[in-house]
């Protein structure tokens, strides 16, 4: 599993998707890195391997779960390798339709593993947790492809959740 990871932090920047500069993240936090996995994944080879990675991390779960946009393509890679049905959560409920912001079911008690593409203070990955919650289901794992070891993996930890990162922030920098 080793040189697989050496080989994705590889790819990842020949990609370009690791980029250095000035940077404003999701979180509103100013950076000088920039990890660009929505880019990445759009590459067929990187969005293989980072998926074969996680389908090796998940744990006894029963469903798979992530909030749009870069996830997605992560999150059903997932799924197809692993066979493990999928919710999509949007980030706002739509104004026309059902008005949901659910894509898919979560069973009562249902164990579920999140996905996300890249974490800093883990607000998003926090806000599909709260949203399993509700529907009843029970987040056991969030996977993330890199983590920007920004508070993310301590505040998903302290409600009981495994936090499983491919890379992190580190790796890419070494």
């Amino acid at each position: 599993m080793h040189e697989r990871i050496e080989y994705l932090k590889n790819k990842l920047i020949e990609s370009g998707a690791v980029k250095f500069g000035e940077f404003i993240l999701s979180s509103g936090k100013k950076s000088n890195m920039y990890i660009d996995i929505k880019r990445a994944s759009m590459d067929p080879e990187i969005l293989d391997l980072i998926s074969d990675l996680m389908a090796d991390s998940i744990g006894e779960v029963e469903k798979l779960s992530c909030i749009e946009l870069g996830a997605v393509p992560l999150a059903t890679a997932v799924s197809l390798k692993t066979k493990l049905p999928l919710t999509v959560f949007r980030k706002m409920k739509k104004g026309y339709g059902t008005g949901d912001d659910l894509i898919g079911e979560i069973g009562s008690g249902e164990r579920v593993c999140v996905i996300e593409d890249v974490t800093t203070t883990g607000k998003s990955v926090m806000s599909v947790i709260e949203r399993v919650r509700r529907a009843g289901g029970s987040v056991r794992e969030v996977l993330v492809a890199v983590d920007r070891e920004e508070g993310a993996e301590k505040r998903i930890k302290s409600h009981g959740i495994e936090f499983k990162p491919i890379l992190k922030k580190s790796d890419l920098l070494r």
